[in-house]
């Protein structure tokens, strides 16, 4: 635990308990990157919209949506990323929060047909007098991250939101869902714990 990049004693704690540890160390050997791939960098820079997750210098959190053209979010390099702050509400929330504890999580999700999502902590900076402003309209700053760490997300509980109806593997009452194809992939089928009902 004290190499990992993803979890920490309450993580641990958790995994412990519900015999997920095997399948969450399998899950950071197999899946976790700290640098986009080619097919990171194409998704993001597709992506009409992601969540930023940020918090104060107590801890406090907030979750903001951010939305754009395609394009609006880029892979600079294999460990940067950068997105514009546009004309808001005025309140700052996310970026006040950056400016004293840099700490931040972005995912970007598609709702479409073949719904997934990919997850981004790292470290954020603000830039005001920055030339690549000049590349993104309407941007009045600049945020940039390094990426500490890269995974996709199972894309299991999405749906689709012009369907209007949940995801298949939504839990609800008297229905037993199907187990994600993800669980069956020989890298991870000897690790996944039983389900519990």
């Amino acid at each position: 635990m004290a190499d990992s990049l993803l979890y920490h004693h309450g993580n641990v704690a958790l995994q412990e308990e519900f015999d997920s540890r095997k399948l969450a160390e399998r899950m950071e050997s197999t899946i976790i990157r700290t640098g986009f791939s080619d097919s990171d960098k194409e998704f993001i820079e597709n992506a009409l919209f992601f969540f930023l997750a940020t918090a104060n210098a107590r801890g406090e959190p907030d979750c903001s949506f951010k939305g754009g053209m395609p394009g609006f979010a880029r892979v600079l390099a294999p460990d940067e990323l950068v997105f514009p702050d546009y004309d808001g509400n005025g309140m700052f929330k996310s970026l006040g929060n950056i400016a004293v504890n840099p700490s931040v999580g972005l995912l970007f999700i598609d709702m479409g047909e073949k719904p997934r999502r990919v997850r981004v902590n790292g470290e954020a900076r603000i830039s005001r007098d920055d030339p690549l402003m000049q590349s993104f309209a309407g941007a009045q700053l600049l945020v940039h991250v390094r990426p500490r760490v890269i995974f996709p997300n199972c894309p299991r509980y999405i749906s689709t939101p012009a369907s209007g109806t949940p995801s298949e593997y939504a839990p609800r009452p008297d229905y037993d869902p199907p187990e994600p194809a993800w669980k069956g992939f020989d890298a991870f089928t000897d690790a996944v714990p039983p389900r519990r009902r």
